[in-house]
């Protein structure tokens, strides 16, 4: 840059940290407002698989692949898929030494790049509200607490329903017809033997038509398991989502005819159930250059959580970032950084929009259930079919109730 910028980045994701970490290595200061009062005031979602191209790609750009490697887990490569009545169907396990994508919790992920900034860069409780473009480039951001601070650049890093991205687009987040809600088992190979026996090492998929359950493992004995169907949003309509037991009756009654060892995944899970509408933004979804205003993550290009969603997120960030140190204007660098990052994430939306409808047809027949195309050859566990089920802030995945 001719002049040193200054740039607000919108949510502290894994997206919008490694955008802040990747300019701070270079030198161009940066400040990232976020509306969560502090690192550990929520729970930040469960295990993601970081893959080689993309997501790994972007945090050796950061400076923090070497601390990645020491936390994440290989083994969690391994990829199990059952039929409805049990049968494993498929088993793929990632090779010796092979860390094409390692599995990390969410939170280690988010953790690990917040240590990597300076002290300060984070601005928690500073929730944004809006950002308003002004003349000469600049952009005005606009707080909760109805103050609003200028900048050369902002960039919205605020997931599915940002706030940043109606400064660019009318585009809102629809709902797929596809929900998943959210179990979790905790001190699994203890207390609940037989979930660990299903999951194993990483993740397993048992579907039928339009139902599925899915189990991964994440650290510490912790498992988390989405029961994802396709149906209405109201699904739980007259249903109280506190109300435990209910849920589950009403989930056990679409699963009728399901293997008792799966039929545990609804029965025996601790806590309450948390239900997760899964939302995307149109495809494509691109906006007219404004100047000083842009998205990366999932408030640019929010898809179906199946494996893609952070490493893109990460990449975004660590692309942008590189923009910024590269070219010698704002407006350039956002030429340089939109003209790869929209195209790239329309070929992965499109793919994304497919997989869904492959994975979850909207027939509940069980004919044709495992297609080639889907589950390719081992060499990477699961290769290509992993479901990012992260569901922090930016996940399309919505919590509700």
């Amino acid at each position: 840059m001719s002049t040193t910028p200054r740039i607000a980045i919108v949510g502290a994701g894994p997206g919008g940290l490694a955008c802040a970490c990747v300019l701070q290595r270079h030198g161009v200061p940066v400040t990232v407002f976020e509306r969560e009062g502090d690192a550990d005031s929520r729970a930040q979602g469960g295990t993601l698989d970081i893959h080689e191209e993309t997501g790994q790609a972007a945090l050796r750009a950061a400076g923090v692949f070497d601390r990645f490697l020491a936390l994440s887990r290989p083994e969690g490569q391994e990829w199990r898929l059952y039929d409805r009545h049990a049968h494993l169907i498929r088993h793929d396990r990632a090779g010796e030494g092979d860390v094409s994508r390692p599995e990390i919790d969410r939170g280690q992920l988010r953790t690990l790049l917040l240590d990597s900034l300076a002290p300060g860069t984070v601005r928690w409780g500073r929730g944004a509200t809006a950002v308003t473009p002004l003349t000469g480039g600049l952009a005005r951001l606009h707080f909760e607490d109805r103050t609003a601070e200028d900048f050369d650049l902002v960039v919205g890093a605020d997931g599915a329903w940002s706030r940043v991205r109606p400064a660019l687009s009318g585009a809102r987040p629809a709902y797929t017809g596809v929900t998943m809600v959210e179990v979790r088992f905790e001190d699994v190979d203890h207390r609940h033997p037989g979930i660990a026996r299903l999951v194993g090492s990483g993740t397993m998929s048992a579907k039928a038509g339009h139902r599925s359950l899915v189990l991964q493992r994440n650290s510490n004995g912790h498992v988390r398991g989405y029961i994802t169907f396709r149906g209405p949003q109201d699904w739980h309509a007259g249903l109280d989502l506190a109300d435990t037991d209910a849920v589950r009756a009403r989930l056990l009654a679409r699963y009728q005819g399901w293997d008792e060892s799966l039929l545990d995944i609804l029965r025996t899970n601790d806590g309450a159930f948390v239900n997760r509408p899964v939302f995307v933004l149109p495809v494509p979804h691109t906006w007219q250059r404004v100047p000083g205003v842009t998205l990366l993550g999932d408030a640019a290009h929010l898809m179906p959580p199946i494996g893609v969603g952070v490493n893109l997120a990460l990449l975004d960030g660590a692309e942008l970032a590189r923009s910024v140190i590269d070219h010698p204007t704002v407006d350039r660098a956002l030429d340089a950084y939109e003209s790869v990052m929209l195209p790239r994430a329309l070929d992965h939306a499109k793919a994304a929009e497919q997989m869904l409808a492959t994975l979850l047809p909207d027939s509940d027949s069980d004919a044709a259930l495992f297609p080639d195309a889907v589950w390719p050859s081992a060499g990477g566990a699961g290769a290509g079919t992993g479901v990012d089920t992260g569901t922090g802030a930016e996940s399309g995945a919505a919590p509700t109730g």
